[in-house]
């Protein structure tokens, strides 16, 4: 067909052209990903120049036949196959083309792609002589695009910021840990591109999964599957909530995303070992991030973990105040998960915006263990049966604990108690490090008619029977400050009688060893008081000692210790209770950068740590890590003797920085009796 085209139009006798990826990439915002291929988003032009050997453009004389693949099957029909010739202008809501150059034998063409067409690995074939690839991402920038975001400071957070603040610790004490997200460190696009192509769907219909990846939602879900590798399906990250980590590192010795996807990379797609709910989520993140779609990791404290979907997690507890595990349901201290930003055509309208999913492997969901996107918007209307998963995310924000008191006489008691599920929901401000709290976004204002109309259309019954008694005893638990590794310290519980009779009470006042996922381990120390007398409107504050002697060879890797303080009436058999948890602060890693932060000059980071505890501290390394900072791999520095007690531990660890701009060096110690301390230092650096 091509010799008998007809005589009025004629071929473009191309000899040799330029994808001038360094001006197209830096124009799509793709070019931290580098600039030796090209790289660009969907629904916005790019320019390549194409030098011919003979003869020049003629405008509506000179034919152009261009064809766009991805995929192993491309096909017109499922968006995987695109042809198309010159028009007089780019169209930019399909596939087009246009000669922006004047006539000569130098023609500039720009080519448009469609703001719907599937992300991907593209082969762009001119005239079927001509053959080049190119990768095609998700565009933010593009109104047409369903990911759009209309602002420059949200795009450079949520979209180009390489690194960012993952909140963990506690409701009452939110501690921030620098993570180093790196989606555009090198081979990381290749390596999303191949969790994308191992996923079950791909593998068992090519064509139509790489159809489905015009389609965010689509791709969103995917992705929530394949982090964790609970359905052994080539998944990223696989997750231990053990004591010990066996055949893999603990979950927190990760400072970044980089080293868990490259290490998947090139193991042949083995989960890596291991992760916990801030991991999954933080890769989540890097991977959507990477493929162009705004995304941000938040924290739910207290979230609940409602197995079977009743919005209750109960608890008993014996006269000691143990409680007794015969439930999967649980009480998390925090769980994160990632919101994405996308509209939502398949849902009614007002349900645009963030969308919470969750790589976590907790529950299954069709199958397998996945979980969202579901509109952060239909959580906090009890829209309950809208896609998806939103039964499971609405229980984790608003699930009720009942606790169950299980006398030795085997009858039983409500114990009342005011802790909250879905407290203080949190992420990174835009463009600072502040805690933001969108705990709003979730959920309306606690007893407000709005907060009672949800729980009407999501049949909470529990909360709607839910009467506000005023029991005639009250506890709460209060910490003295600073609560540091190693000390010793008291903790109080303050219990008082706002009735008009003498009280006699029973009060058991414990403390554990707890890990964030709210598994209870051993006791720290422990009180039980048979005996406590209450007048009239009187109150008592009785402290309990932790003794780090106690206490250091129970505590997990999270620091947590749980408080729990239980006060039963001896006459009427009444119970109230407390809960809290304290986080024991790790001592600071003080951070001075040495030398003038530039480009491609070398730097040192000199790193400082007091040891705090009243023992030496064995095997101490430091390590550092930072998005174009470290050349994508972290630098270790170990030290050869122990750090004895007050002692510093001090290292200077050198790197070399390659690219302008903010960015965080994260930094981590690790001990034998500290476990990893994290600290982080923003450094700016100039051109």
């Amino acid at each position: 067909i091509k010799d008998h085209l007809s005589c009025s139009h004629s071929a473009l006798d191309i000899g040799t052209w330029d994808l001038a990826c360094q001006f197209n990439n830096t124009d799509h915002h793709t070019e931290l990903n580098g600039t030796d291929r090209l790289i660009v988003r969907r629904g916005q032009a790019f320019t390549i120049n194409l030098y011919l050997n003979s003869g020049s453009y003629q405008p509506g004389y000179s034919q152009l036949h261009i064809t766009a693949e991805t995929g192993p099957q491309p096909e017109e029909q499922y968006g995987t196959r695109a042809v198309f010739g010159l028009s007089n202008e780019i169209n930019d809501t399909c596939w087009s083309a246009a000669v922006s150059s004047p006539p000569g034998d130098t023609v500039c063409l720009s080519v448009c792609t469609a703001p719907d067409a599937p992300i991907g690995r593209y082969v762009l074939t001119l005239d079927e002589r001509i053959q080049f690839d190119f990768i095609l991402l998700f565009n933010p920038w593009c109104p047409r695009d369903v990911v759009y975001m209309d602002s420059e400071e949200k795009l450079a957070e949520y979209v180009l910021a390489q690194d960012g603040i993952i909140f963990r610790g506690d409701a009452e004490y939110p501690v921030p840990l620098a993570w180093y997200f790196g989606q555009f460190e090198e081979g990381i696009l290749d390596t999303c591109f191949r969790i994308l192509d191992m996923n079950p769907k791909h593998r068992r219909n090519p064509g139509k999964d790489c159809s489905g990846r015009r389609n965010v939602i689509y791709v969103t879900r995917v992705l929530s599957a394949m982090i964790n590798s609970n359905d052994r399906d080539y998944g990223v990250l696989e997750g231990c909530w053990k004591d010990t980590f066996d055949g893999g590192v603990s979950p927190m010795s990760w400072r970044g995303s980089v080293q868990i996807l490259r290490t998947w990379n090139s193991t042949s797609c083995l989960p890596v070992r291991y992760g916990q709910c801030w991991v999954f989520a933080a890769v989540g993140c890097t991977v959507s991030r990477a493929l162009g779609i705004p995304c941000r990791v938040v924290t739910n404290y207290y979230s609940a973990h409602d197995t079977n979907s009743n919005l209750v997690i109960e608890r008993y507890l014996n006269e000691k105040g143990e409680i007794e595990s015969s439930t999967r349901d649980m009480i998390w201290n925090y769980h994160c998960w990632v919101e994405s930003w996308m509209t939502r055509p398949d849902l009614p309208p007002g349900f645009d915006g963030w969308q919470a999913s969750d790589p976590t492997p907790q529950e299954k969901s069709e199958g397998v263990f996945c979980c969202g996107p579901v509109p952060v918007r239909a959580i906090k209307e009890g829209e309950l049966t809208l896609k998806y998963d939103a039964p499971f995310v609405f229980a984790e924000v608003n699930a009720d604990l009942v606790y169950t008191l299980k006398y030795n006489d085997g009858s039983t008691r409500k114990i009342v108690n005011d802790q909250k599920v879905g407290q203080k929901i949190s992420t990174k401000s835009v463009g600072r490090d502040a805690r933001e709290d969108i705990t709003h976004l979730y959920k309306y204002p606690e007893g407000s008619a709005e907060e009672r109309q949800v729980f009407e259309k999501a049949n909470h019954q529990n909360k709607l029977l839910q009467q506000k008694g005023n029991p005639g005893l009250h506890i709460t638990i209060k910490l003295s400050m600073g609560i540091r590794k190693g000390c010793d310290f008291d903790v109080f519980a303050i219990v008082s009688n706002n009735t008009e009779e003498n009280k006699k009470c029973r009060l058991v006042f414990a403390s554990r060893a707890v890990s964030y996922n709210g598994i209870v381990g051993r006791e720290c120390g422990f009180k039980d008081l048979l005996n406590v007398e209450l007048a009239p409107g009187g109150e008592r504050k009785v402290p309990l000692r932790l003794n780090y002697s106690k206490y250091c060879n129970n505590l997990m890797e999270d620091n947590l210790i749980r408080l729990g303080a239980l006060l039963i009436d001896s006459s009427t058999k009444e119970a109230v209770m407390a809960m809290r948890d304290i986080v024991l602060d790790d001592p600071e890693i003080k951070i001075r950068i040495l030398g003038e932060p530039k480009e491609k000059r070398k730097l040192a980071a000199e790193l400082t740590l007091q040891n705090p505890l009243p023992e030496p501290l064995q095997g101490c390394c430091f390590t550092i890590e930072g998005a174009n900072l470290t050349g994508g791999s972290s630098i270790t520095e170990k030290l050869e003797s122990p750090i004895e007690p007050g002692q510093e531990a001090k290292v200077k660890i050198y790197f070399t920085p390659t690219q302008s701009g903010l960015r965080k060096l994260v930094v981590d110690f690790d001990s034998d009796k500290l476990g990893h301390v994290r600290g982080y230092k923003n450094v700016i650096i100039g051109k």
